[in-house]
């Protein structure tokens, strides 16, 4: 970030004539031109908060807690220059989330007072950062629907999932505006955190304001009045929908917000988010909304507001064509022998709120509380691949390990340093102990990072050729 950033006159001028007078145009224009804190999560799918900072206390990381996300820190590295933060061990190893503060905002808001977890979707979720916040509050346990229009970036969000210990989502590959219609009042909670304009994203992306303008707002605003609707009617009545942005306009964040009140009318209740967190007034508006201008909490721009569904509301009809559903479930019998050999083989066990479905022979684990749903909606993927069958038995999969092993298990093989290196570049690891039979879990420090199978002296290698680093790794 640099000084002389462009900022459009137009956008200044909006900016000037929304603010709050308490607070200072100087300030926000100053803020805008310096560089964004960094900021981190802990994933509590695969480690404590206590055991996160335990584990880092020998580092040169100074971390700061955020205010809203009991989770969350901003973080100061001495060797940020050295090792890039998603190249440290324990990211990659998923115990934790490199996310903007502030966008830890929403999720905190969608789960104030609210229990309602059973089924959840993430209307826009790539690359994943709110998706997993949102698997750490469900446990992995209901269902995680988890929805991405841009095709590029489904991969990146599978990733993502997959090395935070993520087993109950499902991914979808849809316009959002189509689940009002395909599956109306089917979800306890729905997370919007809509497409927009990016104007709260300025200070940490040069080019955020390159292509501003009053018009291109409009437009988008459009967009997000229907993935709102769309998002309503999917809301089961009882239900909460948050509402956010990474902007700061009226037009995309209340504008949209009452547009659904207008069409909806009594069966929309906006919850004021008064209290959230200590702080909280400072970003307040009249309607119990947090419109986060980056000076109030230096921070990125934000905008998050809290709907409640209190009645039922007419949805579209429509004529599904899903095509046919290429898994079959496995019967008891099936299902039984396949977590007795993962049992045998890994020392791993198959979650209780689980399924095992097949399709070929893959063997995959689907969330139960999705069952339902797999009639009505059309999955790009759902769950976890678990295994492939082979003549001798299962082979067991990389994500399986990393998202249902915890480190103790007897088949874990502990790494060094040098032979954790080793294996994030995807060599195979001669450990110095007796050579053992079979498929085992690698771990370093404690914590899984993937899967290994004995080979003669050496343990072979089973890293996703996607997964391989080979470059300024974590310094030994």
């Amino acid at each position: 970030m640099h000084p002389n950033i462009f900022i459009p006159d137009a956008f200044i001028e909006q900016i000037r004539q929304i603010m709050p007078e308490h607070l200072s145009m100087d300030e926000f224009i100053a803020i805008c031109k310096t560089p964004l804190r960094r900021s981190i999560r802990v994933n509590t799918l695969k480690i404590s908060v206590d055991d996160f900072l335990a584990r880092i206390a020998d580092k040169d990381w100074t971390l700061t807690p955020v205010p809203w996300c009991d989770t969350g820190f901003w973080i100061e590295r001495e060797d940020e220059n050295t090792v890039s933060l998603g190249n440290t061990a324990e990211h990659m190893a998923g115990l934790f989330y490199i996310q903007e503060a502030s966008s830890m905002m929403p999720v905190v808001a969608l789960l104030k007072d609210n229990d309602r977890l059973d089924c959840v979707l993430d209307m826009a979720s790539a690359p994943g950062s709110k998706t997993t916040q949102i698997a750490c509050a469900m446990q992995n346990r209901g269902a995680l629907v988890a929805n991405e229009l841009a095709a590029s970036r489904i991969k990146v969000l599978h990733s993502n999932l997959q090395r935070c210990g993520v087993h109950n989502a499902a991914l979808t590959h849809f316009d959002g505006c189509v689940f009002g219609g395909w599956a109306p009042e089917a979800f306890d909670s729905i997370l919007l955190d809509a497409p927009c304009s990016g104007e709260g994203a300025i200070r940490k992306d040069d080019d955020a304001m390159e292509n501003w303008s009053p018009e291109h707002v409009e437009e988008i605003a459009a967009i997000q009045r229907d993935l709102i609707i769309s998002g309503f009617q999917a809301l089961k009545p009882g239900g909460v929908m948050v509402y956010s942005t990474c902007t700061l306009n009226l037009s995309e964040n209340q504008k949209v917000c009452h547009f659904l009140k207008d069409t909806f009318g009594e069966a929309v209740e906006f919850e004021s988010l008064a209290g959230l967190f200590d702080g909280a007034d400072k970003a307040l508006t009249e309607e119990g909304f947090l419109h986060v201008y980056p000076q109030i909490y230096d921070s990125e721009g934000f905008f998050v507001a809290r709907i409640r569904k209190l009645a039922s509301v007419e949805s579209p009809e429509v004529k599904k064509r899903k095509g046919k559903f290429p898994f079959s479930q496995a019967s008891r019998k099936e299902a039984d022998e396949i977590a007795n050999q993962f049992r045998l083989d890994l020392d791993l066990s198959i979650p209780e709120d689980s399924e095992i479905w097949l399709r070929d022979k893959e063997v995959w684990l689907f969330p139960a509380k999705l069952h339902a749903l797999l009639s009505e909606i059309r999955f790009q993927r759902i769950g976890i691949r678990l295994a492939e069958t082979h003549k001798k038995g299962y082979r067991w999969q990389h994500e399986a390990v990393m998202t249902l092993a915890r480190g103790n298990e007897s088949t874990a093989v502990a790494l060094n340093a040098e032979q954790a290196k080793e294996w994030f570049m995807g060599r195979d690891i001669r450990p110095d102990m007796p050579a053992g039979k079979g498929e085992v879990i690698v771990t370093y420090r404690d914590y899984p990072i993937g899967i290994g199978k004995w080979v003669s002296n050496r343990i072979k290698n089973g890293l996703p050729r996607e997964l391989v680093r080979d470059t300024n790794l974590f310094e030994i």
